[in-house]
């Protein structure tokens, strides 16, 4: 019965710039995360995890750059005890906090990872959610440049490991050291010097002679951007690099990072495919940041990298994975007094191992093989009278539409094989 006329419907869109997970879409999510944590368990690495609530001060006077997400991108509210709390938009102040909180009890290095989810305020755009989950990869307690060049390496396998190839994507390197001495010999004042820093990460939004125009008005050379030669530790780690057979990481002076907490090598991932050519994630390296808590710096690097952005890399490969559904077969029931008896069939194969879901009976088979072929179910089962009292049953390939007559102990081997 239809609802009274004036009644007025929610609406079925979910909040705007957030995704609804559908199964092909958490399967999607599912590959990322254990795609991710494979490769970064190979080399190290160990989870961790934190709350999605943090006190507003972890993100506040920190710099320019984070007093702009702080007041522009963050979701923040006052809670019912009257403390300003943020939904976390990013996961290297958390991380650095609880580091800094058990410093005593931790080893170092330190290896960490998470794959959390992250919320900011933005406008939605391809690549770029309100919500997000992100791979976050920190190494702490080494001011090593192979601390930088394992985190660089980390990045490179985890874009091998979703099947890149080296021709997909170049990791640019810049240097926040460059930067400030660039800063200094120019005799730059701070505003001029965010300003910069906000040019350099536009950079490659913009075309060339707009680039060259704005370094003009703020008395910065253009060649002295363009032309800038890696520091001697980055030029050294790129030879390695290339030694060992990677081409694919450069040396890129505009490659600054947004986040003021940036004190040495920085670094992001660029999709080379012109219909997705745009950085995909990032990171560098932080010394300073865990002085917010206490006086004992420790030194950190490490990078951050979405789903969504992965999702439209692969995508435009062709890359992404066929959905499998997690169910093997569905069980189709000639009649409503049949389910129970189904019930107990689908225990007997579950028991061995198969994944089963079951339909009561209440339609017609020709609707109940159509359900199973919505949910992409690769195999139907029918059962009957005649097959619950001979033990002989058919397996239906739905996309061969084949038959296979199997008697029941031979299912298992069936569908384990």
């Amino acid at each position: 019965m239809a609802g009274p006329r004036n009644k007025r419907w929610l609406s079925t869109e979910s909040y705007k710039g957030v995704r609804d997970f559908y199964p092909e879409d958490q399967a999607f999510l599912n590959y990322f995360i254990a795609t991710c944590r494979a490769m970064v368990e190979k080399a190290g690495y160990v989870e961790y995890g934190a709350s999605i609530l943090e006190p507003v001060e972890l993100y506040k006077n920190k710099g320019v750059e984070n007093e702009e997400i702080i007041n522009e991108q963050t979701y923040t509210f006052i809670d019912r005890g009257g403390r300003e709390v943020t939904l976390r938009p990013e996961m290297t102040p958390t991380v650095a906090r609880m580091v800094a909180g058990k410093r005593r009890e931790l080893g170092f290095p330190l290896r960490l990872y998470s794959i959390p989810n992250l919320f900011r305020y933005e406008r939605p755009q391809r690549g770029r959610m309100r919500e997000h989950w992100q791979l976050n990869v920190d190494l702490f307690g080494s001011e090593s440049l192979y601390a930088d060049a394992e985190v660089v390496g980390v990045a490179y396998g985890v874009m091998k490991a979703f099947g890149a190839s080296d021709d997909d994507f170049v990791i640019k390197v810049g240097s926040r050291v460059w930067l400030k001495d660039l800063i200094t010999e120019l005799k730059l004042n701070d505003e001029t010097a965010h300003a910069l820093r906000r040019l350099l990460d536009a950079k490659g939004k913009m075309p060339a002679d707009e680039f060259a125009a704005k370094l003009a008005e703020l008395g910065v050379p253009e060649k002295v951007v363009l032309n800038a030669a890696p520091p001697a530790d980055i030029a050294r780690m790129l030879g390695e690099f290339a030694a060992a057979g990677i081409a694919n990481i450069v040396f890129d002076p505009s490659i600054v990072r947004g986040f003021d907490y940036y004190t040495g090598l920085v670094f992001e991932v660029f999709d080379t495919n012109p219909q997705n050519n745009r950085a995909l994630f990032g990171g560098g390296r932080y010394d300073n940041l865990t002085e917010l808590f206490d006086d004992e710096p420790i030194p950190g690097v490490g990078f951050g990298m979405g789903d969504a952005t992965i999702h439209n890399f692969l995508e435009v490969r062709g890359l992404l994975p066929a959905y499998i559904p997690p169910t093997h077969v569905y069980v189709a029931v000639t009649s409503p007094e049949l389910a129970g008896e189904a019930q107990t069939f689908a225990g007997y194969l579950r028991g061995h191992g198969i994944n089963v879901a079951i339909d009561f009976g209440d339609k017609k088979l020709g609707e109940q093989i159509k359900t199973a072929t919505k949910h992409k179910i690769p195999y139907v089962i029918v059962v009957g009278p005649d097959e619950l009292a001979s033990g002989n049953f058919v397996v239906r390939d739905l996309a061969t539409s084949k038959d296979h007559p199997l008697a029941k102990e031979e299912l298992p081997g069936f569908f384990l094989a």
